[in-house]
C-alpha cells in the first residue's frame, strides 16, 4: 500500500483505500462496500462508496504501480504477456459496458459486463498488469448512455484484439521486456494486433482457428487441410508445462509458413494425445526458435485462467457492484493489487522456504487464509451488528417504497 500511496491527495482516502483492499483479501462470504465497510468497523458504506466514485485518486496511475510491483518481483526474462477477456453475469442496463453477449464465464450469451485483461507470466509467478473495459457498439453510438456511466462522450468504439494492442504497447513503451505474447483465437485471428507485435519486434504465439487460412510454399491451406498433411514422424512429444495433475502432454507439428518479411512464421499444431482434439497457433519470433519453446509459450494461456480464478475467488475482481466506469476501474485496479500481493508472497516464500517432500509449495489460497487469519481480522462487539443489520433494513425500506411508487406512478 505504500507504493501506492502519492495516489491519494489525502489520508483519510489513502487509509480506506487499504482497509478496502484487506477487505477485497478479507474471508467474507460476499464482498462490496456494504460488507467490506462493515468488516472494516466503519457505520455506513458511504465511504467506501466515496472512495470508488467521487474521491480524488487516479486509478490508472495506480494500475501503473500495480505493473512496476509485478515485474519488479515476479521478473523473468522468458515471460509471456498472456491477453484475455472475461465477463461478469450484471442485471439490468444501466451498468457501464453491459449488453447481451457472450461470456466464457456463463458459457452462453448473457447479460453482462466483459474486460479485457493482461497477465505477466513469469518463471516465478503471474499476475494482472493492465485491464480495459469493452465498451459495445452499442454504448460508443448513445452519447448520452456513455456520459451517464462516467465514459466519454467521444469514447470511440474498439474491438478486443485493439484493447489487446493497446495493453501490450503500455507495458512495452515504459521500457518494460516481455519475450512473448498469448492469447487465444480471438487475439490470433486479429491480424491488425499481429503486425503491430511484429512491427516492434515482439515475438508471440496465438490461437487460431481450423479454419484459419496461412500461406506454406505449396499455396494457401485451411489449417484443418494443413495438419492432414503432416507426416507421423513429424510429431513430436512435448509438455506444455505442468498442471494440477503433472506435466500436460500433447503430440506438437509445426509448419513453416511462406514470408518475404524478416522473422520467422510458423503454423503451430496441438493433438490431444487421448481424443486426437487439434488446436492451431499463429507464430512469429524475429529469429529462429525450436519447437519446445514455441511449446512452452503456448502452454502459458493457462495463465490468465488461473488468475481469472483465484482474482474472482480470492480478491474480488468480479464482486463490484457498481455502475459507472470511475468505480468499475477503481475496483478492478483495487482487486488486481490485491491478487498480486498473494503472487509475489508466493514467490518470495518458493525462494526462501521450498516445502518439504511432504507438503505442497504453499499457494495463494493457503497465503490468503493464513493472512487473513493471523495478521488481519477485525472483531466488532454485538451493537456494531445489530446497528448494521438495522441499517440494511431501513435501506432496503427506502428501496421498497420507492419501487413501489414508480410502479403504482406506472399503472395510473
Amino acid at each position: 500500500m505504500g507504493r501506492i500511496a502519492g495516489r491519494f491527495a489525502g489520508v483519510e482516502p489513502r487509509c480506506r483505500a487499504a482497509w478496502l483492499v484487506l477487505g477485497l483479501l478479507a474471508d467474507l462470504p460476499r464482498k462490496n462496500c456494504w460488507t467490506i465497510a462493515e468488516w472494516a468497523g466503519e457505520t455506513t458504506p458511504d465511504g467506501m462508496q466515496h472512495l470508488l466514485g467521487r474521491a480524488k485518486w487516479d486509478a490508472d496511475a495506480v494500475r501503473d504501480d500495480v505493473r512496476e510491483y509485478v515485474v519488479e518481483h515476479l521478473h523473468d526474462d522468458r515471460a509471456v504477456l498472456v491477453v484475455d477477456e472475461t465477463g461478469d453475469v450484471k442485471k439490468g442496463t444501466s451498468t457501464v459496458g453491459v449488453q447481451r453477449q457472450y461470456t466464457g464465464t456463463a458459457g452462453r450469451i448473457e447479460n453482462s459486463q466483459v474486460a479485457v485483461y493482461l497477465v505477466y507470466a513469469g518463471q516465478r509467478g503471474h499476475a494482472a498488469v493492465d485491464r480495459e473495459l469493452y465498451v459495445p457498439r452499442s454504448w460508443t453510438l448513445d452519447p448520452d448512455r456513455c456520459r451517464a456511466a462516467g465514459l466519454d462522450e467521444d469514447t470511440v468504439f474498439a474491438t478486443k484484439p485493439e484493447l489487446a494492442t493497446r495493453m501490450v504497447a503500455r507495458f512495452l513503451d515504459v521500457g518494460h521486456q516481455a519475450a512473448w505474447v498469448a492469447g487465444d483465437e480471438v487475439y490470433g485471428g486479429n491480424p491488425k494486433l499481429r503486425t503491430a507485435l511484429e512491427e516492434r519486434g515482439t515475438s508471440y504465439v496465438l490461437a487460431v482457428a481450423c479454419s484459419h487460412e496461412v500461406t506454406t510454399g505449396a499455396g494457401k491451406f485451411r489449417a484443418d487441410i494443413l495438419s492432414r498433411k503432416v507426416p507421423k514422424r513429424a510429431w513430436q512429444k512435448l509438455s506444455a508445462g505442468a498442471g494440477a495433475k503433472g506435466h500436460r502432454f500433447y503430440n506438437w507439428a509445426v509448419i513453416d509458413l511462406a514470408d518475404p518479411r524478416p522473422g520467422g512464421r510458423q503454423l503451430l499444431i496441438r493433438r490431444n494425445r487421448n481424443t486426437g482434439e487439434l488446436a492451431y497457433y499463429r507464430c512469429y519470433s524475429p529469429a529462429s526458435v525450436p519447437l519446445a519453446v514455441l511449446v512452452r509459450v503456448a502452454g502459458s494461456r493457462w495463465r490468465v485462467e488461473d488468475f481469472f480464478q483465484s482474482g474472482k475467488g480470492l480478491a474480488a475482481l468480479d464482486e463490484h457492484q457498481v455502475r459507472r466506469y470511475t468505480s468499475w476501474s477503481r475496483w478492478v485496479t483495487l482487486a488486481m493489487l490485491a491478487h498480486a500481493f498473494l503472487a509475489v508472497v508466493r514467490a518470495d516464500e518458493h525462494a526462501r522456504h521450498p516445502a518439504p517432500d511432504e507438503l505442497i509449495p504453499l499457494t495463494c489460497n493457503e497465503i490468503q487464509r493464513l493472512f487473513t487469519t493471523l495478521i488481519v481480522r477485525p472483531v466488532h462487539h454485538a451493537a456494531h451488528r445489530l446497528r448494521w443489520s438495522a441499517w440494511r433494513r431501513r435501506h432496503q425500506a427506502r428501496g421498497q417504497a420507492s419501487h413501489y411508487r414508480r410502479q403504482a406512478a406506472n399503472q395510473t
